[in-house]
């Protein structure tokens, strides 16, 4: 079975390194959006309009400044493709974000409000910035080279392959000792480009900021995505809030497979993508990855008609559904689903009840209940191949005690 039927459209958000001095300054001429940035610049502790219009560069570099400023330009740019933000549910059919992006989409998603995106992103540039600041470390791109040769060097120098990000494209991170040296002894065919960040970010050196962002998680309030949220950590559809949150956390210290992100995307049968602002970066990789996928980066508010446009042809709804009286569950990963044995029409499940068992190409995973409810009907028969997204059972959402 596959989903590779009409059209898909995701939406996407970068990562820290895609901000540039004024980036914003041509958003702040539409009407609200400075009021909008000044709402959030009070959740975050930060003059974001100034640091989005008149701030230099080595200013933005600054973790603390660069990430909350990040999230807030992607939300505030939504905003004005999207003015009811419930309108995107029914044409936005997954998300998904680099690093620092993943609280933009979690926040567009509806996982967490656009308040507690600012809280959590706030406190995760404090950390990462206060992790950095041990102990000298960096990231540096590199472009090219044959891939095991690439990750042969980096083990070899003992540094972390801290994004994978597709189209010959993985960054090296450690510390600055370890990245002169891999610079003395480069991989054959391999440009490296030292990175504008202030830390190895997603590698062990950032495990504080982990530890810090884990304690504040624990009285974030969340709701499940009300449409697909792709994750960087492995490229799976996530569905349950909790979950979404707790990989936000733990992914500080682990690698961005953003390969794996863009394979998903082919998988559930992309043909649009739009990147909010600052935007370029992710559209540029998917471009080389996905070459038959329309594109927008969300440059400037120029650019929101073509976002529109864009929008019109490609735009169809998600299965998740926030229906009353029944609620899906989808496939997180590519693979064959086999189904529970004795999970019968009519069974009910608990929340984290064991579905099936997924068996795919990356690995092997169980499918749990996100919720409980009973089995009304099986979408899928045993031994089925499915995609990402793809409804797997539909359940009537009644509670069910756990």
């Amino acid at each position: 079975m596959s989903e590779r039927v009409g059209s898909v459209l995701v939406m996407v958000a970068p990562g820290q390194g895609a901000q540039s001095p004024g980036f914003l300054a041509p958003w702040l001429e539409l009407p609200h959006v400075e009021d909008r940035l000044r709402w959030l610049s009070a959740c975050a502790g930060l003059d974001l309009v100034h640091y989005g219009t008149e701030a230099d560069a080595e200013t933005i570099r600054d973790t603390a400044v660069a990430q909350p400023l990040l999230v807030a330009a992607g939300l505030v740019s939504a905003l004005e493709l999207f003015p009811h933000p419930a309108d995107a549910f029914h044409v936005v059919g997954a998300a998904a974000g680099h690093s620092v992006g993943e609280i933009t989409a979690a926040a567009g998603t509806g996982v967490i409000s656009a308040e507690q995106a600012m809280v959590l992103v706030r406190e995760r540039g404090r950390a990462m910035a206060d992790a950095a600041a041990r102990k000298p470390t960096g990231m540096t791109a590199v472009l090219g080279g044959e891939r095991d040769e690439v990750m042969g060097a980096l083990d070899k120098h003992g540094l972390t392959a801290a994004n994978v990000n597709g189209a010959g494209q993985v960054v090296a991170a450690g510390t600055t000792g370890q990245l002169e040296a891999f610079a003395a002894e480069p991989p054959a065919k391999a440009r490296l480009v030292p990175l504008s960040v202030a830390g190895a970010f997603h590698t062990e050196h950032m495990a504080p900021a982990v530890e810090t962002l884990a304690a504040y998680a624990k009285a974030v309030s969340v709701h499940d995505p009300r449409t697909g949220l792709i994750s960087n950590r492995d490229g799976q559809v996530v569905q349950d809030g909790r979950q979404v949150l707790a990989r936000i956390v733990s992914q500080v210290r682990n690698p961005v497979r953003w390969d794996l992100c863009m394979q998903t995307m082919g998988e559930i049968g992309v043909t649009a993508v739009i990147e909010v602002p600052p935007a370029g970066t992710l559209t540029g990789l998917i471009k080389r990855a996905l070459p038959d996928v329309e594109t927008v980066a969300l440059k400037t508010p120029d650019d929101l008609d073509a976002a529109r446009e864009l929008v019109a042809r490609h735009g169809s709804a998600s299965p998740l559904d926030d229906s009353p009286t029944w609620r899906m569950l989808v496939a997180p990963a590519k693979g064959a689903f086999h189904r529970a044995s004795g999970l019968d029409v009519g069974s009910r499940l608990s929340p984290g009840d064991v579905v099936g068992r997924l068996t795919g190409p990356r690995d092997d995973q169980e499918v749990t209940a996100p919720y409980g409810g009973t089995v009304v009907e099986w979408l899928v028969e045993d031994g089925d191949p499915v995609s990402p997204r793809q409804p797997l059972i539909r359940l009537h959402p009644e509670a069910v005690s756990s």
